[in-house]
């Protein structure tokens, strides 16, 4: 599988913010079926003395219908999710989108809708600039 464009800015910003890469890409296997999320982090929290775990997966959005890449991004986030609250419920995914995706589509009534009845929870990133602008839980 292709890494995605913005892939390695992305491992840059969490880098950045302290965060640990565990596994590039991060391979899961569930009964018969294997996956492959683009990035598992982790950071240690001084204060709580413990590891938070991450998984990330990052998405373009190059094609000309945003609507289209959100269906195969929701999909993937979806399925991902499912198996990692199986083997490794501790670990939280995040969907990584850029900036101007954001701003633009990710600002409509449909996307918002999605993501409060699916939880998404976001990383935005600056595909030009580079650096990770926002965190939405």
């Amino acid at each position: 599988m292709a890494k995605d464009i913005f892939h390695d800015l992305v491992r840059d910003g969490l880098e950045s913010e302290g965060w640990t890469i565990t596994d590039d890409p991060y391979k899961v296997k569930f009964a018969q079926t294997n996956f492959q999320i683009d990035l598992a982090a982790e950071k240690i929290i001084a204060a709580q003395k413990d590891n938070q775990k991450i998984a990330v997966e990052i998405k373009s959005f190059l094609n000309p219908s945003a609507v289209t890449d959100f269906y195969s991004a929701l999909g993937q986030f979806l399925s991902y999710r499912l198996v990692l609250k199986q083997v490794e419920p501790e670990r939280i995914l995040y969907l990584a989108i850029p900036l101007d995706t954001f701003e633009q589509f990710f600002q409509s009534a449909f996307a918002q809708l999605a993501i409060n009845e699916y939880q998404l929870k976001l990383i935005i990133y600056d595909s030009e600039k580079g650096g990770l602008t926002q965190w939405i839980n």
